[in-house]
């Protein structure tokens, strides 16, 4: 029988060169030179006090470069960073083998704070030196993604306080109960279960009593109420296509030249039009007069508009009927045909193809007299509305003619719940108030801002991918806005010193 050389799995000593393993050309080679030759990490030195008395601390230096380490490799449990300062080579490479706890790692990233966003600055100097920041166009863009709170612990005052007396109610109805069963000298295994639900939903109505003592109710922009969360209340409720989340929108601009990132920030709410005007403002420092700020539809407001107008910055901020005004997107209806690869759709998403149209209503615009396509008189609904400026007739039909209508289902969008067709008619030949909206649309429509405009896409949405599936960036672990800000941040950081390792950066 053949005998072969023994493989033995056991532990043994190995000589290893920890400062061999940071190859040149690596992203942890470009992360540990820039943290020590390039980065100013006085701000954080300045937090010690332990000159003369007390224990040594962890160099933060060493800290940013195993948190951004890990991040890079799509781990952000402190837990499984402290691991891989214990079991891995590069980790111990980079960390010097110091092996930090995990509560060590935890507090560090918590309380980082200001200072990443000084330290993000820094790296932005050092890109735009190796000239991978052209300042041609900055593409800005979003990501909703899960936060670190519970949904089911969202609402208004109102519906947070109606909760906090049904879990106070349940508690009441438990005891009661519960003495009842005292007097009999009934007591099983149950009476152990519900002294258990007892003790937590008592425990969670006084939280609910607490938040809504020690908090306002959220408001947004335009003074509409807003759900609040006993969880983290900076976070919002969001609709995405995958659902309904409890999170922030991650906001990023990135420059196109080689898609560094040039300003980040976390917001938590699910509107993006409120982002656009500040993040501009972030990139003042890097933008030129000739620097084109593209945006999708989601940041386009009037107010933004004029924001931008007013400060003299070029942009092009798509409209929501920017591509049905496109004659290259006419035959794109025949593609939302196709199966969506994660999941059917189909079953809540009714096409409107088929319906009747306001053109196939008879309307006299000098009788104010309105016939449907069934042959039936809808009443006037108001004759001088107005919807953004411009005004219209609106019609209304009956519900005794509407509801027992044979042609409900082509005039209907939802007829098993619509009960009545509404339909407008706008004035003809009138102006559109919205100056600036009708400037953009001018601007984006042309063949140079068509040409322009069609960049975005390429510099923006890689960046996207790069942070949500190659760094699995799926949801924010920090809680309250600021936290989730530098979280957000640290993961744009590892980003940007990427592009510095892949585009030859050696120091």
């Amino acid at each position: 029988m053949a005998r072969y050389k023994v493989v033995d799995r056991s532990p043994s000593f190995l000589p290893i060169v920890l400062d061999a393993q940071l190859i040149a050309g690596s992203f942890e080679y470009a992360l540990d030179y820039l943290i020590d030759h390039e980065i100013d990490l006085s701000e954080l030195d300045r937090r010690y006090r332990n000159d003369e008395t007390g224990a040594p601390a962890y160099d933060p230096a060493v800290m940013l470069k195993v948190v951004l380490l890990a991040y890079s490799r799509g781990v952000v449990s402190s837990r499984a960073i402290e691991r891989l300062c214990r079991e891995n080579v590069l980790f111990m490479a980079i960390s010097g083998d110091s092996a930090p706890q995990f509560t060590t790692i935890a507090k560090f990233v918590r309380q980082l704070g200001e200072e990443v966003s000084a330290i993000f600055a820094q790296v932005l100097i050092i890109c735009d030196r190796q000239g991978l920041i052209g300042r041609q166009m900055f593409a800005i863009d979003g990501v909703k993604l899960p936060s670190n709170a519970d949904k089911r612990r969202s609402g208004t005052h109102a519906e947070l306080a109606h909760e906090a007396e049904r879990m106070e109610r349940a508690v009441a109805k438990m005891m009661r109960a519960h003495r009842g069963r005292d007097e009999h000298a009934d007591t099983d295994e149950e009476d152990k279960t519900n002294a258990v639900r007892i003790e937590r939903l008592s425990i969670e109505a006084k939280r609910v009593r607490a938040f809504l003592a020690a908090s306002s109710e959220r408001r947004s922009e335009k003074g509409a109420i807003r759900k609040s969360n006993v969880t983290d209340n900076d976070s919002a409720k969001m609709a995405t296509s995958k659902g309904v989340i409890q999170g922030y929108t991650a906001v990023a601009a990135v420059d196109g030249e080689a898609q560094i990132i040039v300003a980040a920030q976390v917001h938590g709410s699910g509107s993006e039009q409120c982002m656009l005007l500040p993040m501009v403002k972030k990139t003042e420092r890097l933008r030129t007069d000739q620097t084109i700020i593209t945006a999708d539809a989601g940041y386009h407001s009037e107010a933004n508009l004029q924001g931008l107008h007013d400060a003299g910055v070029p942009a092009l901020i798509a409209d929501g009927l920017m591509r049905r005004r496109d004659e290259r997107f006419a035959d794109q209806a025949r593609y939302k045909a196709l199966p969506d690869p994660l999941y059917d759709k189909a079953a809540t998403i009714k096409a409107s193809s088929g319906k009747f149209l306001p053109s196939d209503f008879a309307y006299d615009s000098a009788t104010g007299i309105c016939i449907c396509p069934a042959g039936k008189k809808l009443y006037s609904t108001g004759s001088a509305c107005s919807t953004h400026g411009r005004k219209h007739h609106k019609f209304q039909g009956a519900k005794r003619d509407c509801v027992p209508c044979h042609l409900r289902e082509q005039c209907l969008r939802y007829p098993d719940r619509t009960q009545t067709r509404q339909v407008a008619f706008f004035d003809k030949n009138q102006g559109s108030p919205l100056r600036y909206t009708e400037r953009m649309k001018r601007a984006i429509d042309s063949d140079r801002g068509r040409k322009l405009y069609g960049r975005r896409i390429a510099i923006v949405e890689p960046v996207f991918a790069n942070l949500r599936h190659n760094k699995r960036l799926d949801r924010f672990t920090l809680r309250s806005q600021p936290k989730v800000n530098t979280q957000w941040n640290l993961y744009c950081l590892v980003h940007n010193i990427e592009k510095l390792a892949h585009h030859g950066y050696a120091g």
